[in-house]
């Protein structure tokens, strides 16, 4: 698992509405929140993933964005996003390399692990598990002081 305070991974994938999505696309611009998870349409990350939209607005107003991050094909993405009325995108990392890179990438499945990334592209938050939301955005609260 990568540690706050270490310079994020640059990568770059594809989002379930088939848009290629670079980290470096918001250096200098918004805080990135990555959401690992290990699959569609599972219990815990379909509540994971709905407590992250009932609550988007609220990482819009910090300049934040979210992306869940796992292998799962686009139609898969696609299909999940759909039904739960996803606002953020899904990004397929279908050879499990940025999932790697971050440190996410368990025996049979990705670990379930949120980073959040300020706009320089350093790591601010860094947790295995799913920690609650208002955690999530507390990291970026403190940050911007």
């Amino acid at each position: 698992m990568l540690k706050v305070g270490t310079k994020a991974p640059e990568f770059t994938l594809q989002s379930h509405t088939g848009d290629s999505i670079s980290l470096s696309d918001y250096n200098d611009k918004k805080y990135v929140a990555l959401i690992f998870y290990p699959g569609d349409e599972t219990p815990v990350c379909i509540k994971q993933l709905c407590e992250l939209r009932d609550d988007y607005s609220q990482f819009e107003k910090l300049n934040a964005v979210v992306f869940g991050v796992n292998p799962a094909d686009i139609e898969s993405h696609g299909a999940f996003a759909k039904k739960h009325n996803f606002q953020f995108p899904l990004l397929v990392d279908n050879d499990g390399a940025v999932t790697k890179a971050f440190g996410c990438k368990g025996t049979l499945m990705t670990k379930r692990t949120v980073y959040v990334i300020d706009p320089k592209g350093m790591i601010i938050f860094a947790q295995r598990g799913k920690p609650p939301v208002s955690e999530i955005r507390a990291s970026i609260e403190k940050d911007l002081k």
